[in-house]
């Protein structure tokens, strides 16, 4: 059983410090697997039947069960089939660990229909579908396939949730790594969210793909915050925690 093995692999100091990282889900929801273990469990069971069981069965129990389920989507080479089980699985994803170790590298096989899917999924009022369909904006269409008019999608949505603003502000903070001349006028037309603004110009500028003339110039468009708005007192209390 995958969820035997699971156990096999515990460690109780690890699991409580994977807690501290990842804030709204239960420490009694934490085995303690390491990443590495993980991804060696997800290669094991890969397209076997007790691999089958397991990404049939949700929601799962255990933090470290999502989290390889996400990592054995992430392993599947068949397009429709990934997008199918992504279908299944993104409903039940309910923090941010999960969300991103979820990538599957076969959706760049179909650029056209996965920008169908990411308009759907960023559209959605689901948290981390909203914060998958982001991700997979900025993996896959920030290089050769990149057209100015994808940076106005992640502009467009309205949201109060910490983890859909921080992924809204770190892909800027990639496009203007991977684009600058594109994206830093919509940097310079301040029209993102001050947090996001804000946040977007701190991440860049500990990028090491930003030039240091660029980070000059950015710190010159950073936006005064004012005490006690809104904005601020509704994204700060969970930043302590939050790794990229």
């Amino acid at each position: 059983m995958i969820l035997e093995e699971l156990k096999n692999h515990s460690e109780k100091s690890y699991a409580t410090f994977q807690s501290a990282l990842t804030p709204g889900v239960p420490r009694s929801s934490f085995i303690g697997v390491r990443v590495p273990v993980l991804r060696v469990i997800a290669k094991k069971y890969a397209g076997t039947e007790e691999g089958e069981r397991f990404l049939s069965t949700l929601p799962h129990e255990y933090y470290e069960e999502n989290m390889l389920h996400g990592i054995m989507i992430s392993q599947i080479k068949d397009f429709e089939t990934c997008i199918a089980e992504l279908e299944r699985f993104l409903p039940y994803v309910d923090n941010w660990a999960v969300c991103d170790c979820t990538c599957p590298n076969v959706l760049k096989k179909n650029k056209t229909k996965l920008l169908i899917k990411i308009d759907e999924w960023i559209n959605s009022p689901a948290v981390y579908t909203c914060r998958f369909g982001i991700k997979m904006l900025m993996t896959h269409f920030l290089d050769k396939d990149f057209k100015e008019e994808y940076l106005l999608v992640p502009a467009k949505i309205i949201s109060e949730e910490y983890y859909v603003n921080m992924m809204i502000a770190w892909f800027y903070a990639t496009a203007l790594a991977k684009q600058y001349d594109a994206t830093i006028s919509m940097i310079e037309s301040k029209t993102l969210p001050k947090w996001v603004h804000n946040k977007t110009i701190r991440k860049a500028l500990e990028s090491y793909r930003i030039t240091e003339e660029q980070k000059l110039y950015l710190r010159t468009l950073t936006v005064p915050s004012c005490r006690g708005s809104k904005t601020k007192n509704y994204f700060t209390k969970q930043s302590v925690f939050y790794i990229l």
